[in-house]
């Protein structure tokens, strides 16, 4: 039986969200340039993957080569939208989720890390690492 529940306005079935945020795929390339990018998304602050022009990658959380075979579309979507709706003691912060935050800085109060799209962008690129 799939327990479904509401958060943040998504449906999370089990471990996943198996819709996208947006209702189209998201584009790996987009979404491997966010995942890079440290003023963006800060995914390397505590992963590591297979981005070799970027150096000083973390190694606080699992390498992200291979996250598409460990993960499917929807177990990827949830853990970047509130990785703590899995496990609740988590460092990963949440890339979408505003409420249940405490010390968010007034300019960022009420405004996700990622927007809808970024995070399937983000989605594409990880479900394109087998």
């Amino acid at each position: 039986m799939l327990d479904l529940v509401v958060a943040l306005g998504i449906a999370v079935v089990g471990d996943a969200i198996p819709a996208s945020l947006t209702g189209t795929k998201g584009d790996a390339a987009r979404g491997r340039g966010i995942v890079a990018d440290r003023n963006t998304s800060l995914c390397l602050l505590c992963h590591s993957g297979p981005l070799p022009e970027v150096r000083l990658q973390g190694t606080l959380a699992p390498d992200l080569s291979g996250a598409g075979s460990r993960l499917t579309e929807g177990q990827l979507r949830l853990r970047i939208v509130d990785s703590s709706r899995v496990n609740p003691s988590t460092i990963m912060p949440p890339y979408f989720e505003t409420e249940r935050l405490s010390r968010v800085a007034p300019a960022f109060k009420g405004k996700p890390v990622l927007t809808a799209q970024q995070i399937e962008d983000v989605v594409a690129y990880l479900t394109s690492l087998k």
